[in-house]
């Protein structure tokens, strides 16, 4: 069996920890887990010897995908091979997945195969039960079957897709007799009631010439793809209807079977539903954040570095970073992509990148801007290096408080220690490295008429930027 693992996403819904260019699915959340939601997935998706998974991402998520494929590398059994498919553009699930598949088909993978889907921002438990579904999912599909794992409804949930069923239950599985869309409270309250619908998990498992064959009568567009070179799709990829594998294939097949999975699941969808995996308080308060609440009951508190005090609250949910405070009302939080509707035009920055953005060779944190000037922190990894390059609007002032630097300033190469500092003049080629053992931390002090990020030229890169 081959693993495909959906790693794109918006980055809209747990707004403001998560961002268009960093969303949930490379987040820490759970303050006993050491894992993202993404290596959390590969963690539990490596129980096949010889497992590989072809991941699919998007050139602005690649280097988060790369290192942390690197980190959790360490702890995953059976040594899995990966391969990172880079989407040109985010185009929806049924585009990533026949990418996927084409990729594969052009690194030899055979169309017997047996492939299982997975979005990459799912919380799901106990692993051996879930392991033990996905085994029972392959025996089905290999009978040309394309399966996908419902959910049993705990709840009437307004936050997800639902499947309907036929009866009986065959050989451990249903027959499909349609999808339906995220319904409101009432209709999903009657969903609960007849007991044949499932939650849509959004995993499926098919053969490959299986799933070949539907692409190509139900989304021919989409169907090209397993006709053309691999070059070829990408470079025409941007021509491609965006449309979710359940639009494309999924509720037009006649070969769609569900397993009715019965174990802890949730997309994570909002802050709603984050709140109900956390552990409560006595007060029935989720309490991420150093924090003091007096009268405050069944909330969520999440913070970075303040001390949040509430007074009083009942379920709300506040959650603050550095740069942005969301206070809402329990049951209001899918409406967040309404605040990120708005601040995609108003202030972008806060919809795009945290203050600390991450880089193939690091992390920086703003810590202070204004006019003419800004102020990061900079930390580079052991044995990484920054760009060769040059700014022509600002000059640099760099100060090293953890760690050594080697630093390259036009002809000249030294080492700066702790508490030692250089500057770096104004278009003058110039390279940060971290020749140690330990991560590198620096601040950076820019000033200029111009301290933006694009005012950046590089000569020399060892990521191919």
């Amino acid at each position: 069996m081959k693993f495909i693992v959906l790693a794109g996403g918006s980055g809209t819904r747990l707004w403001p920890l998560s961002r268009k260019n960093f969303p949930k699915q490379f987040l820490k959340l759970h303050p006993q887990e050491a894992e993202s939601f993404f290596q959390n997935t590969l963690k539990r998706l490596s129980f096949y010897e010889e497992a590989e998974f072809f991941v699919v991402t998007n050139n602005k998520h690649k280097f988060y995908v790369i290192n942390q494929i690197e980190e959790i590398s360490k702890k995953l059994k059976n040594d899995p091979k990966f391969e990172i498919i880079l989407e040109p553009d985010s185009k929806n699930t049924a585009p990533a997945i026949a990418l996927a598949i084409r990729y594969a088909m052009e690194k030899g993978v055979s169309q017997e195969e047996i492939f299982f889907v997975s979005p990459s921002d799912h919380l799901i438990k106990p692993d051996k039960e879930f392991i033990d579904y996905i085994k029972t999912a392959e025996q089905i599909a290999k009978k040309g079957h394309i399966v996908t794992f419902g959910i049993k409804p705990t709840r009437p949930e307004t936050g997800y897709g639902y499947i309907k069923v036929r009866a009986p239950e065959i050989e451990k599985f249903f027959k499909v007799e349609k999808f339906v869309e995220k319904p409101d409270i009432e209709t999903a309250k009657k969903y609960i009631e007849e007991g044949n619908y499932f939650w849509n998990s959004g995993m499926f498992a098919f053969k490959a010439d299986t799933i070949i064959e539907e692409f190509k009568q139900h989304a021919p567009q989409l169907g090209k793809i397993f006709e053309e070179s691999y070059e070829r799709v990408l470079n025409d990829f941007q021509t491609l209807p965006e449309i979710s594998i359940d639009y494309a294939i999924m509720e037009k097949t006649q070969k769609a079977a569900l397993i009715p999975v019965n174990i802890f699941w949730s997309d994570i969808g909002s802050w709603e539903s984050l709140y109900e995996i956390l552990e409560k308080d006595s007060q029935g308060n989720a309490v991420l954040a150093e924090s003091i609440n007096i009268e405050t009951k069944e909330s969520l508190i999440v913070g970075d570095k303040r001390v949040i005090a509430t007074l009083g609250l009942q379920d709300t949910v506040v959650v603050e970073t550095q740069d942005a405070l969301l206070i809402a009302k329990k049951g209001e939080c899918q409406k967040v992509k309404e605040i990120v509707k708005i601040l995609s035009h108003k202030a972008a920055p806060l919809v795009e990148e945290h203050t600390t953005v991450y880089r193939p060779w690091g992390s920086f944190t703003l810590l202070e801007t204004g006019h003419r000037y800004k102020i990061k922190r900079i930390t580079v990894n052991p044995g990484q290096a920054l760009s060769l390059q040059m700014h022509h609007h600002r000059s640099e002032h760099w100060i090293v408080v953890r760690g050594t630097a080697k630093v390259k300033i036009g002809e000249k190469e030294q080492f700066v220690h702790e508490n030692e500092s250089v500057y770096v003049p104004k278009s003058t080629l110039h390279r940060l490295e971290n020749p140690g053992k330990i991560p590198l931390e620096i601040i950076e002090v820019q000033v200029g008429e111009y301290v933006e990020e694009d005012d950046i030229k590089r000569f020399e890169d060892l990521y191919g930027r």
